[in-house]
């Protein structure tokens, strides 16, 4: 009698499997058969190396074979103020995922997600995802103070070519910088980067030049020239387009000493004598992620290498997430290649500390507000988006 139970239990379990079984299966072959739109929203277009690093992401997706399930679309040229209704027009078109990738964008992001439920939306370089969290919003973005901070080396390095040969002397050692706007993302980045150049000339000093605003190739063009006409002999950028390459190039045609780095694509094409050092976010890495999550149905954060926080992902070097683009071989300091994978390999391991030393600095809206750099600053610790807002006494100077 015992046996005929235990007998009976398995074969009722056996049952009970089978029926899950198949269960699961069929749910798989729906997966399977599921298709999505996805929709992205960039403030320029192709010709703004920012936007076109975010192309290049799109096309990967277009590229990848999802087997037809997935089809994509964008809105172009878009700014901050007509965000919210390119959106809008997204959801009414369907898409299923929507990835803005403007600082900009994010309140209005958040919003239509609160209101559009079964729509994921994904936020390049925002900082409000886990502020009252919603299960279908996200934020990502690269650590670029690592590629900063290595473009920073770079830079220092030509420097103390430049001074070693007699072509400037250690006063001169001064570099220029287009910034967009005072944001945490930009000073965060600005001041990796004189920290990678001092880390090699420790004398060396910044300026700083604002646009207000992240697409203007003829202000980005005119806020270089000023600065080479300030005397500053290498210039680098946190803004989105070529312009301070094609006037370092101008410059340099003219007799000026001047080099350039470059951000979010190799500017090496549009500045072959000046532009040293190029770095950027591969943006693929997350996005391509976050359709196939979204495509079988899974928790974005789930599927993403990188440091994850609630619904926000980054994720540096150590994921290839930052890339440094091209060292120009021609007009670089001997050894530069060298150095650079040297400090890629100490990124990945953690043994680069760059917001540490001997500095001081103040945020630049609220002067009560210091930092002393002795003890180190931890920069993405808990979040993608860069926290890092001080600007270094003596180091640093904004021209107003």
């Amino acid at each position: 009698m015992n046996k005929m139970r235990i007998i009976t239990v398995i074969t009722a379990l056996v049952v009970v499997g089978i029926y899950w079984a198949i269960v699961f299966v069929g749910n798989k072959e729906v997966d399977k058969e599921r298709t999505i739109k996805v929709g992205f929203v960039y403030d320029g277009d192709e010709s703004a190396p920012y936007t076109y690093n975010f192309i290049k992401a799109q096309r990967k997706i277009e590229e990848y074979d999802f087997d037809g399930r997935v089809t994509v679309t964008a809105k172009t040229n878009i700014t901050e103020e007509k965000g919210e209704q390119a959106m809008i027009e997204l959801i009414n078109e369907d898409c299923d995922l929507i990835i803005t990738t403007s600082y900009g964008y994010q309140e209005s992001a958040k919003k239509l997600a609160k209101d559009n439920p079964k729509v994921q939306f994904c936020e390049a370089t925002g900082d409000n995802a886990n502020d009252d969290p919603l299960p279908n919003y996200h934020t990502f973005m690269g650590k670029i103070y690592e590629g900063r901070y290595i473009s920073g080396i770079v830079a220092g390095m030509k420097l103390k070519e430049l001074i070693d040969a007699g072509v400037i002397v250690k006063d001169q050692a001064r570099i220029g910088y287009v910034a967009a706007f005072p944001y945490a993302e930009v000073i965060s980045g600005y001041t990796a980067f004189i920290l990678g150049v001092r880390s090699i000339v420790p004398t060396a000093t910044m300026d700083v030049r604002y646009t207000n605003t992240w697409t203007s190739y003829n202000l980005e063009k005119t806020c270089t020239e000023q600065l080479i006409e300030d005397g500053c002999v290498i210039i680098s950028q946190h803004s989105d387009t070529i312009g301070p390459a094609v006037a370092c190039e101008e410059a340099a045609d003219k007799g000026n000493v001047v080099y350039h780095v470059g951000y979010n694509q190799s500017m090496i094409d549009v500045a072959p004598t000046t532009t040293l050092v190029s770095s950027r976010i591969d943006w693929s890495i997350y996005i391509l992620a976050a359709v196939k999550s979204v495509l079988n149905n899974e928790p974005i954060e789930k599927n993403i290498e990188g440091n994850v926080n609630g619904n926000d992902v980054g994720a540096g070097l150590e994921h290839n997430w930052i890339q440094i683009l091209d060292v120009n071989s021609l007009i670089a300091a001997e050894g530069t290649e060298e150095a650079v994978q040297d400090n890629i390999e100490g990124f990945k391991k953690n043994q680069i500390k760059v917001f540490k030393g001997d500095y001081k600095g103040v945020d630049p809206f609220d002067p009560n507000d210091t930092i002393d750099l002795s003890t180190g600053y931890v920069e993405n610790e808990k979040a993608s988006a860069p926290s890092f807002h001080y600007i270094l006494d003596g180091v640093v100077n904004v021209i107003e």
